[in-house]
């Protein structure tokens, strides 16, 4: 069975959409709302509607993703952003077939939509730049899956740069990665000023996990 843990921080609009959907999956026995500190209804919608709320009290997604997966019950994990209402029915066992069927440890989303800037415009250069054999369409991707007992061993950045940091940290423990398509997703715009702070973070993130003599290489 599957743990679906949704980290939220005033999600009100959507989460019963997000819930919804995870309930309507056989597979999922344990729905996980972590409450990021939210100042909305979020809490109240997301109880009504049947999921095991848990309280995070410090700011940031890395930090509600580690109070999700303590309270888990299962091996399994599905992390879904409460922000989209448009998932695909399927978009859960699409995430965890690799891991039930091959054997995967860690599994990443990609869907049907441009990058976007902060991916395009950091991530991916970054990343070609420092970690060349890193090639994945959505690098920033917050919908992963993966066994609870591979996640307790990376660490977890606790801002924007929590989903490019878990992507390379399970590179380096050398886990099975699958990336998978999980249909198409609305573009959600971000204001500049949010922009800044999130490339900013994803750099930091990235950065924190380059070997020193890949720089040096570099600079020659």
């Amino acid at each position: 069975m599957v743990s679906v843990i949704i980290p939220a921080y005033n999600e009100e609009k959507n989460i019963k959409t997000v819930i919804d959907l995870c309930k309507q999956n056989e597979i999922v026995s344990e729905i996980i709302v972590v409450n990021n500190l939210c100042t909305d209804r979020t809490e109240e919608i997301a109880r009504a509607e049947g999921a095991k709320v848990v309280c995070c009290n410090e700011q940031g997604k890395g930090y509600a993703m580690e109070v999700g997966i303590k309270y888990a019950q299962n091996e399994i994990l599905v992390f879904l952003d409460g922000d989209i209402p448009d998932y695909s029915n399927d978009v859960i066992n699409k995430l965890v077939e690799p891991i039930l069927k091959r054997n995967v440890d860690f599994v990443k989303a990609t869907f049907d939509r441009e990058g976007g800037r902060v991916t395009e415009l950091v991530a991916k250069p970054l990343l070609k730049l420092l970690f060349p054999d890193v090639k994945y369409a959505q690098p920033l991707s917050g919908m992963i899956a993966g066994k609870k007992s591979v996640f307790q061993k990376i660490e977890f950045e606790k801002d924007y740069g929590v989903d490019i940091g878990i992507l390379l940290d399970m590179i380096n423990l050398k886990v099975n990665i699958e990336e998978v398509k999980i249909g198409q997703l609305k573009n959600i715009s971000k204001s500049w000023k949010a922009l800044e702070k999130m490339s900013t973070e994803v750099m930091k993130a990235i950065l924190k996990r380059v070997d020193i003599n890949k720089i040096k290489e570099i600079k020659q």
